[in-house]
């Protein structure tokens, strides 16, 4: 329940859903559901085998040997990490070619618009950035995770089932990030296929130097790229934050100060 809820509430979801409606797709499960169900009863029963063998296992320290957390300090790098990883999601597309001059004089610094039409200039750029949150927000979870190792016993379990969730579910995440682009390409498409038929019922020529302008197809698809990666970083940061809350609770209810 808690996972579906998580999940449900993301702006991920809220994107995903907003484009499935606009393809006017046929009825089909709510997006929310299809993610929510990730844990079987075989899942379930490893679960509560892993948070039975946790407390069993999880025994208070001796008096001194656990430490209070830093948790401002992993706040603010969880802050710093979300701040590097929104300039790397927000940064304008890169040029497809060698900056040279075109035939359609489009300035050289720009991506060249007839290649940005075809969804194979978006597609290595988009997983490209997964890495890049793949990478940076795993080792934070990892270094948050090892520092309430640390500390008092409710924390190091809270940390041990995190690792134990993590392991888990590593591979239903897995597929659900590797499920995004085919989602953004569809997206890329559904923008594409309106922009013509606006087109062809104006009676107007096409004008490709118009289209990463403001109102222009690609400049919205650009948008909805941006706004996806930014969804998918939220979900990604929900174990760490989580972790940090908890930490925090720690500290206030045993008088440490952050």
């Amino acid at each position: 329940m808690y996972l579906h809820q998580r999940i449900d509430s993301s702006r991920l979801v809220v994107l995903l859903a907003q484009w499935t409606r606009a393809e006017r797709a046929p009825a089909q499960q709510d997006v929310a559901e299809q993610l929510g169900q990730w844990l079987s009863v075989v899942d379930a029963v490893e679960l509560n085998g892993s948070l039975r063998s946790i407390e069993a296992h999880m025994a208070p320290s001796a008096a001194g040997d656990e430490s209070a957390i830093d948790a401002q300090a992993l706040e603010d790098l969880l802050h710093k990490t979300k701040a590097d990883l929104t300039r790397l999601a927000t940064a304008p597309a890169r040029s497809a070619r060698p900056l040279r001059e075109r035939a359609d004089n489009t300035p050289v610094e720009q991506p060249d618009p007839q290649v940005q039409a075809d969804f194979a200039a978006h597609g290595p750029r988009y997983a490209e950035q997964q890495k890049q949150l793949d990478a940076r927000l795993g080792a934070l979870r990892t270094q948050v995770r090892a520092a309430l190792l640390k500390g008092p016993a409710p924390l190091r379990q809270l940390a041990a089932l995190d690792g134990v969730m993590e392991q888990m579910l590593g591979v239903r995440e897995q597929r659900l990030w590797a499920s995004l682009p085919g989602h953004l390409e569809r997206r890329f498409v559904q923008l594409r296929k309106a922009h013509q038929a606006r087109v062809q019922a104006s009676g107007q020529a096409d004008d490709p130097l118009r289209w990463r302008q403001a109102g222009g197809w690609l400049a919205g698809f650009e948008q909805d790229l941006q706004a996806l990666l930014l969804a998918e970083m939220q979900v990604r940061m929900q174990p760490i934050m989580g972790l940090l809350e908890a930490a925090r609770n720690e500290n206030r209810r045993t008088g440490n100060q952050e």
